[in-house]
């Protein structure tokens, strides 16, 4: 993607600039909102106080005795935060100014300062046809520095790449190295197969946000005639005529219908998830759904 280091290097610093912007101003108030509780374990039920939050009425033992009793919580331990990312081919691709890996890139940063600014701790594990890299969870500017660096820069292995992506196998490994409950957010297109059963055990053993990355020519292709497509995925070459009505409206349909199988999935194991195109200002949607969690938490 990058001629050289020196471009590699431009954009991190870019990347970084924008990150850290966007937390000091406002985007790290809405993540600890979002996450509010987070590294805190029920200690005990006490009377109200004057001043205490009403959201933390226990309303059932309320209801028992009479008058407001308040749930209390006490520090846990520092919270762990592990960007899972998908290299496959097909996050390479973008039709726009930006590739589906560059955002994935951005949106990791900017989690993580946020993160690092409320003190918990950040790791990456990025995978494609099998783990290809792991930064164990640790604090520190120049830590979230080499997360970005990594997620533009990294190639899968030559000999996975005509594999599926597999997802199975990254969830197993977070297995063996997530040894307590983490905000798990996985990045990618999930444009593969075979989704449902590791992300509902994922989603079981931890608080996990799935962030889906699209482009909009995977979702409508133009005229174009006839053009040769590769699949990013597996490399396979097929000719298709692109101004043939009915296959971009199959075409069409069977995206939509991914997208929405996916919104089912998502919605009926109650996992969190943002969709983003490429395009977007992806800032704003992911505000948008800190405020619906936190909205959704405080009830």
């Amino acid at each position: 993607m990058f001629k050289a280091d020196e471009e590699l290097l431009k954009k991190i610093k870019q990347i970084q600039f924008k990150a850290k912007h966007l937390v000091s101003e406002t985007f790290s108030g809405e993540y600890e909102s979002a996450f509010r509780g987070r590294g805190m374990e029920f200690d005990e039920i006490r009377p109200y106080l004057a001043g205490d939050d009403v959201r933390s009425i226990d309303w059932n033992v309320t209801a028992r005795m009479g008058r407001p009793h308040v749930k209390i919580y006490r520090d846990e331990r520092e919270l762990t935060v592990l960007f899972v990312v998908d290299v496959s081919g097909s996050m390479r691709f973008g039709s726009n100014e930006k590739l589906k890996m560059e955002l994935a890139a951005e949106i990791s940063a900017l989690l993580a300062y946020a993160a690092l600014k409320g003190g918990d701790k950040v790791g990456l594990l990025i995978f494609a046809g099998g783990i290809e890299h792991y930064i164990p969870p640790r604090k520190g500017r120049g830590h979230i520095y080499g997360i970005i660096k990594d997620i533009l820069s990294f190639r899968p292995e030559e000999r996975q790449t005509h594999e599926s992506t597999d997802i199975e196998g990254a969830t197993r490994f977070m297995r063996q190295v997530l040894k307590h409950r983490s905000i798990v957010f996985f990045i990618s297109d999930f444009l593969m197969s075979d989704y449902q059963l590791p992300l509902s055990y994922l989603g079981r053993a931890h608080d996990l946000v799935c962030i889906n990355l699209m482009d909009r020519r995977e979702q409508r292709i133009p005229k174009m005639g006839y053009v040769e497509f590769v699949d990013a995925e597996t490399k396979e070459v097929f000719l298709v005529n692109t101004s043939d009505t009915k296959w971009r409206s199959s075409f069409e349909e069977s995206m939509k219908e991914r997208l929405n199988q996916l919104t089912r999935f998502f919605q009926s194991r109650k996992i969190d998830s943002i969709f983003l195109e490429n395009h977007q200002h992806y800032v704003d949607e992911i505000v948008r759904f800190f405020r619906r969690r936190e909205k959704r938490r405080g009830r």
